[in-house]
């Protein structure tokens, strides 16, 4: 009489081999099974799209490890790959850098009315709107938010022109600022950067030609060993550029991306998306369970070939169908569900980490979802007031580009920046129009506007 076992384990079905001895006998390394076309131990999830793209940038851990350090260099290459790739934190850095309108407002001073002629006056007056006009304050002064928002600072150099000046954005990993001068800080360039930057040396001397002498000169001083470290640590190459044609901006006195701080509540977000997407993805899915029959004796009545065959006749004969899988086994099989079914709450666990980004960031979730509008104004205000500092920066840096128009102490003039945004800027309209009719009916037409920046005017007369 056959014996159905030994044929059935003959052709393989065993856990152990035919001469098992349990002293030399390495048990089946199940973490070694096939998944697919994975292993197990390769088949576990790794969710988040960002972070399989970028490993470097897009780790949790690597974040806050940057930040915790200071590594301003890591954290503006953090800073600017979220800038490219999560529509959240790009709106973000879009949103404080464009709130306000940069709109601008120059007031004509005069010390002794009768020794200034009013020809003189307006005369130098235009002069002044016509510089402001060519050098395009408010897409400049746009850029430059946007700049200080993703990199936490941005440093520049002044080329005066006759009708306009001329800024020369430079590398900020290369720029550093140690101290103040006059309230104006002293900014350092690394002479390095040409090197880094440029490895054909044709190339980098038609770069060289194309920035200040001031640069060459330092460049040629660092390639002479002249620019040495100062302190330990330091690295060779820091040549002090003059203070009166270098600026400076960041906020608050911090040279790191404002919003570096939500960046690892966004990574947690890209996770619990992709989450939310397979646990979707896994409701579409249905299992076909064949299972082999066993006769009274409790044996199997098919052995592993049969079984084999029996299960790819059922995988082709499904083989068009969508979201379904064919389960063939001798053993009895039983879904474990680990969801809890005493919990009673609707509480959308994805929304919970979406309002956790907005959270970090400080700013109010129904500026981006229009969800209600819940104390909305006063999170615009207290955003106003998170940049507001960078706005006094802008107002002293036109004040210095007014220094040649104000050699003489009989006339001057003096610039401002309007407090008006993106949503109060007809109410503050209305509010300047008000205060120049006052100033005229006194007759003193000292407040103009620049002319092709006076749109926050024209909109209310």
């Amino acid at each position: 009489m056959i014996n159905r076992k030994e044929e059935i384990r003959k052709k393989g079905f065993s856990l152990y081999p035919e001469n098992y001895n349990q002293d030399i006998y390495t048990p089946t390394d199940f973490s070694k099974i096939r998944v697919g076309i994975q292993n197990l131990e390769d088949a576990t999830i790794i969710l988040g799209d960002l972070a399989r793209t970028n490993p470097n940038l897009a780790d949790k851990a690597t974040v806050l490890r940057a930040i915790e350090s200071n590594d301003l260099i890591k954290m503006r290459e953090i800073s600017n790959f979220f800038f490219k790739t999560s529509g959240i934190y790009s709106r973000l850095c879009r949103y404080m850098a464009y709130l306000y309108r940069y709109d601008w407002l120059v007031t004509p001073y005069t010390n002794d009315k009768k020794a200034i002629k009013p020809d003189k006056l307006l005369q130098t007056f235009n002069q002044v709107l016509f510089y402001f006009d060519n050098f395009e304050v408010k897409k400049f002064f746009g850029e430059v938010a946007l700049s200080v928002i993703r990199n936490g600072c941005y440093y520049g150099y002044l080329i005066p022109q006759s009708d306009r000046v001329v800024v020369q954005e430079l590398p900020v990993n290369y720029c550093r600022s140690r101290y103040k001068v006059n309230n104006q800080y002293a900014v350092e360039f690394n002479m390095k950067y040409f090197d880094d930057a440029f490895k054909d040396n044709i190339q980098r001397q038609k770069i060289l030609n194309l920035f200040p002498p001031e640069f060459k000169k330092g460049y040629a001083a660092y390639k002479k060993g002249k620019l040495k470290p100062e302190f330990p640590g330091d690295t060779a190459g820091w040549y002090l550029l003059d203070i009166n044609s270098t600026i400076k901006f960041n906020l608050n006195g911090e040279d790191f991306p404002v919003f570096i701080s939500v960046i690892p509540a966004i990574i947690d977000l890209d996770a619990a998306q992709e989450l939310d997407r397979k646990k979707m993805a896994q409701k579409l899915l249905k299992i076909i369970i064949q299972k082999m029959p066993l006769d009274k004796n409790g044996e199997l009545v098919f052995d592993v070939d049969e079984a084999k065959e029996l299960h790819n006749n059922a995988v082709r004969m499904l083989g068009k169908a969508i979201g379904i899988d064919v389960l063939t086994t001798f053993a009895d099989v039983e879904v474990a569900d680990m969801a809890d079914k005493n919990t009673t709450t609707t509480v959308d666990e994805l929304m919970k980490v979406e309002r956790t980004v907005y959270n970090e960031s400080g700013t109010a979730e129904n500026l981006f979802n229009s969800d209600g509008n819940i104390a909305l104004d006063k999170s615009i205000m207290n955003d106003e007031a998170s940049i507001y500092n960078l706005i006094l920066q802008f107002e002293g840096f036109l004040n210095k580009l007014l220094l040649p128009f104000n050699r003489t102490k009989k006339m001057y003039f003096r610039a401002q920046l309007l407090t008006t945004t993106i949503y109060n800027y007809k109410e503050m309209a209305k509010l300047y129009k008000e205060q120049m009719q006052l100033g005229f009916s006194k007759m003193l037409p000292q407040i103009a506007l620049g002319q092709s920046q006076s749109s926050i005017l024209s909109n209310a007369y």
